[in-house]
């Protein structure tokens, strides 16, 4: 037994960013960038613990085109009884219900999403049998349906950093954008200069008391937002109020989950809505033509999208 490298693994497992890279890659094969969203880490600290496990024959890298993966180690799950594997396997079980475990999973499961719809990794090895159809991509056919829809004035209420602000401006009239946060709408515009669109306003408000005026607005945007306002129902009513008669309010959100730790890591109020609820909602608000239905959802994801739509009924 060589004390000396033993004491050296020890020293290197003894991290809990590692050990929950290693968690993660024990499920799939995951690039820097995907891993860098996944654990919420700087793709500095990433590529250095990764060149660490690398050493040390806990993860192996491999070459998919011009992409570069990481994967756990084959030798490392080919002796299933040595006490290295036992032990990391006990870890990523005791593990597996902590709130940054969870965390980690629902982002793993956004990346694995957006491989699948956006075909960035399309090989001769399909696995599980399915068509691989270069260029198909669910965002291209996003912006293909919005060549379809005249020119509007949308608001887009708890914008973030912008990035359906952006898709929204490519065929809108115009965007105006609301967030709460001065330090995200900065790099929302930033990104939105990069790009050179000229049709959008930013704007530092509450959704329960926008900065917009009354009766300007086609179209009122609430994605993934409504679960962050302190009070929904002045949220919808103040989207209400924003809207022309015949406007029309489109929301999507998520359905009601049991992971708790998006309020301490995401800042979250409410753990989503029922259909029933947010219907709800929206009749008391005063929106007519009322309709929710799910968004989408996946085999073991916790967090299924809800969307809704609601009409500002006309003056009589």
């Amino acid at each position: 037994m060589d004390m000396k490298a033993d004491a050296a693994l020890y020293r290197l497992l003894g991290d809990e960013a590692r050990l929950r890279l290693l968690r993660v890659l024990d499920k799939d094969r995951f690039n820097v960038k995907e891993l860098t969203g996944i654990l919420g880490l700087a793709q500095s600290g990433v590529s250095r613990h990764l060149g660490l496990l690398k050493e040390s024959d806990l993860v192996v890298e491999e070459r998919d085109g011009a992409y570069s993966f990481y994967r756990l180690s084959p030798a490392l799950r080919e002796d299933a009884r040595s006490p290295l594997w036992t032990l990391l396997q006990s870890q990523f079980e005791s593990a597996a219900a902590s709130p940054s475990a969870r965390a980690d999973d629902a982002r793993l499961q956004e990346v694995l999403r957006l491989r699948r719809e956006n075909f960035e990794h399309v090989g001769p090895d399909t696995r599980d049998g399915r068509q691989l159809v270069p260029g198909r991509s669910w965002a291209a056919w996003s912006r293909a349906l919005a060549l379809l829809l005249p020119a509007l004035d949308v608001a887009d209420l708890g914008c973030g950093e912008g990035y359906l602000t952006i898709e929204t401006a490519r065929w809108a009239r115009h965007v105006t954008a609301v967030d709460r946060s001065a330090s995200v709408l900065a790099r929302a515009k930033a990104l939105a200069t990069r790009k050179k669109f000229t049709n959008i306003t930013w704007k530092k408000g509450e959704l329960e008391k926008l900065p917009i005026e009354t009766g300007t607005m086609d179209v009122a945007l609430l994605s993934q937002s409504l679960h962050h306002a302190s009070e929904p129902p002045e949220a919808l009513r103040e989207a209400l109020r924003i809207l022309k008669p015949g406007g029309r309010l489109l929301i999507l959100d998520l359905r009601p989950h049991d992971e708790t730790w998006v309020r301490e890591k995401l800042g979250d109020r409410w753990f989503g809505f029922s259909d029933e609820h947010l219907s709800g909602l929206l009749n008391r608000a005063g929106f007519g033509d009322v309709r929710v239905a799910l968004g989408a959802r996946r085999t073991n994801d916790p967090f299924a999208v809800l969307l809704a739509v609601g009409t500002k009924k006309k003056k009589t």
